[in-house]
């Protein structure tokens, strides 16, 4: 039988790779059906987890009937879906390997250090996806050369402020508002440019797929409150963006005398 250690020992591995999943971009199904199936795995049949975007709850039952909890409150979250990867396969080789839980905390540490993506990778990938993403939305080469600098620069700032730990609101209301400058400036210093596509293009950037993916996902799989609030997010964010760049072409239109 296991010890009052090995169940909190337990718990508290559970939570936190639930945890790593989470703040990552897992959905909260995978989330529970992750932290519930490593519960199983070390022998603790009587789990129960609920998880929202900003928290998890885990509890085990004790032979006896006495459950002990935990509470993992998630205050920062990003996408990196390799640690979202890594993490399930961690969980998986639980059952095939017998990992015991020192040598699971071991690897879930290692895990949870690796670095992310580089600006070395993310900023050229970044300025890439807005160009091909403007030449989607009608724009030509020159639209394209654009959409390049300004969407490598949206992503340089995006980092910047996310550094700071900056409000993700206003990362996207900055992030639009950029777009939207670049773009007006450019076509008024280059003849021929149509900012309209490159607008557009830029701002794909910062449109939450995830989000919105997971929203679907999480309702489907029947945890409602966590897809209203991520659809809820995808929604603030989709006004962050829209307001960003509203108010920037909104100004550009007063004080020089609209779009060219």
């Amino acid at each position: 039988m296991n010890t009052p250690t090995d169940k909190h020992t337990i718990l508290h591995l559970a939570a936190d790779t639930g945890r790593l999943i989470l703040e990552n971009g897992g959905e909260t199904h995978r989330v529970e059906e992750t932290m519930n199936a490593l519960c199983r795995a070390f022998g603790y049949e009587d789990s129960e987890s609920f998880v929202t975007p900003t928290g998890i709850f885990l509890s085990v039952s004790d032979d006896d009937g006495r459950t002990r909890s935990i509470i993992r409150r998630i205050k920062h979250r990003s996408i990196n879906l390799n640690k979202v990867l890594l993490a399930g396969r961690l969980a998986e080789s639980v059952w095939s390997k017998k990992l015991s839980p020192g040598e699971m905390r071991r690897e879930l540490i290692r895990i949870e250090a690796l670095p992310g993506y580089s600006a070395l990778l993310t900023v050229p990938a970044a300025a890439f996806t807005a160009g091909f993403f403007t030449l989607l939305f009608g724009g030509g080469a020159g639209e394209f050369s654009i959409a390049l600098y300004t969407g490598g620069t949206i992503k340089v700032v995006s980092l910047a402020l996310s550094s700071i730990r900056l409000n993700e609101f206003f990362i996207n209301v900055a992030g639009g508002a950029l777009a939207a400058l670049l773009a007006l400036a450019s076509a008024a210093m280059i003849p021929g440019i149509q900012p309209n596509s490159i607008i557009i293009g830029s701002i794909m950037l910062l449109v939450p797929g995830l989000a919105i993916t997971n929203s679907i996902r999480d309702t489907l799989a029947g945890d409602l409150l966590s897809g209203i609030a991520r659809a809820m997010e995808s929604f603030l964010i989709a006004v962050a963006i829209a307001a960003g760049s509203g108010i920037v072409l909104k100004l550009w239109y007063l004080f020089a005398g609209g779009i060219r």
